[in-house]
Formats: C-alpha cells, structure tokens, sequence
C-alpha cells in the first residue's frame, strides 16, 4: 500500500509511503479516504496525524498519470479528487500535518486539511499548479484562501512559486517551525496532548469552527449553541466540572 494508518497511545497516524516524492496518484488518493474515512470511525484513534517521512510530505500529484487524462477523464476524477481529501477535512479529531520537505500542489492541499501545521526548517510549501496550465483541483483555491486570506492565497496560486518555512510561518500557512528531524515529535506530542482531552467536547469545537467559517456569523453562533448546550449531556462535561471545582483548573482526566 502506498499510505499506511499506524496506532499508537490514541494517535492514528496516515503515513504516505510512495518513494521517492510521495506523489499522489489515483490509488494514493483513494486510499488517503479510506484511512481517513477508517480513524474517523475508531474509538482506539482520538488525534491524527499526517506525515510523508523524514524527507518529503509530498511533492504533488503524479503528472504523468494527469497527463494521460483528458477532458472528459478528468470530469470523471475530479469529485473523488476533492472527496478524498475533505475526507480527511472532516475527520472530527484534532488533526495535524508533519510537514518535510516538499508539501506541493496535492501535498499542500492535504496539509491544508489538517487543524494544525507543523513543518521543518527545510519544508518547501506552495501551489504551482498555475505553471502546468491549470489551477489548484483538491481543495487549494478554497481552504488555502480561508487560512491566510485571498490576496496572499492569488499571490501562491497565481505565481506558482514556493514558500519556504520561514515565510510560510510568517504568512499563516504553517503554524510552527522546528528542525526537520523533529517533525514528527514534535506533531505527535501535540496529537497526543490533545488524544487525551474531551473527544467529544473536541469534535464539537472542531465542527463549531470549520461549519462557522462556511456561512453567516448568526448561523455559526446558532451551531456554537447548539453544541454548547448538548455538551452539558456528557460525561466529560460533568467530569471536567467536578474535577476543577474539587481539585482546581487543568487536571481533568477524561476517558
């Protein structure tokens, strides 16, 4: 198989594994949204985390698969492009991408589906789509432009031209920086801080956010009450209650 679902400690991580770029073609995609699809379902699985190994994240689709579609091919690919990764959009757990190396084209969009970036000093992120003729097809247009804003998303996208990661931290498109060999320590520990908090008082923030940045400010407050109120049905909310008020903030510990 080219990408693989490890477990460990409730973190489910989605290894791509197509040496030596990673690119993602139609077999890549489509198993991308069975993995996902599968640590959505898993209650063994609370955190996510995305990672193409030491070397690169992924350097983008494969164009010589592209390249032999045509119209009407492509017509017929494109919807299941985009599913596969809104599937991983949607998984509704913490998320987060260990970006090295090359995080191009498709791999950039993959990243983008993640809740939280972090990337090494020597990844290379961008959108250069534009310099094969076309423009980004797996969700690049859309999120890219939710997370640092239309103009510097038409910058990437129009120029084609890659950001390193001093730059991208600086723009938003990653949210932290540390040195390559740390990649994924680093976003492993965060998944796992988070595998270990509320799960479904974490869904509810994570859904909260991503379904209120998709319309109007009273629908998104309608669907914030919505799960404010329904989260004083859980466990975990009368768990964490009686914890801070007998023992003081922060020492919950949730199933």
């Amino acid at each position: 198989m080219t990408v693989h679902l490890e477990v460990a400690e409730g973190v489910g991580t989605i290894r791509l594994d197509r040496p030596p770029m990673n690119a993602l073609d139609v077999a890549a995609q489509d198993r991308i949204k069975e993995l996902a699809e599968e640590a959505a379902g898993r209650d063994d699985i609370r955190a996510v985390v995305l990672y193409g190994g030491e070397k690169v994240f992924a350097a983008g689709a494969d164009i010589k698969e592209m390249q032999a579609m045509d119209h009407a091919a492509m017509v017929r690919r494109s919807g299941a492009l985009q599913e596969s990764f809104t599937a991983v959009a949607r998984i509704p757990k913490p998320v987060v991408a260990a970006v090295t190396g090359y995080a191009l084209g498709g791999g950039c969009e993959l990243a983008l589906c993640a809740d939280f970036r972090i990337a090494g000093d020597n990844a290379k992120l961008g959108q250069p789509e534009i310099l094969l003729g076309l423009i980004p097809g797996a969700g690049g247009t859309q999120r890219l432009a939710r997370l640092i804003g239309p103009s510097k998303a038409k910058d990437l996208i129009f120029t084609g031209r890659h950001v390193r990661a001093d730059e991208a931290l600086a723009i938003g498109l990653v949210d932290r920086v540390v040195p390559a060999a740390e990649v994924y320590t680093e976003a492993h520990a965060w998944a796992s801080k988070l595998a270990k908090g509320p799960a479904l008082a974490l869904r509810a923030a994570k859904e909260s956010v991503d379904a209120g940045l998709e319309t109007d400010i009273g629908t998104g407050l309608a669907i914030e009450r919505t799960w404010f109120a329904g989260l004083f049905a859980t466990e975990d909310r009368e768990r964490g209650m009686r914890s801070f008020v007998e023992e003081g903030p922060g020492k919950a510990e949730f199933l």
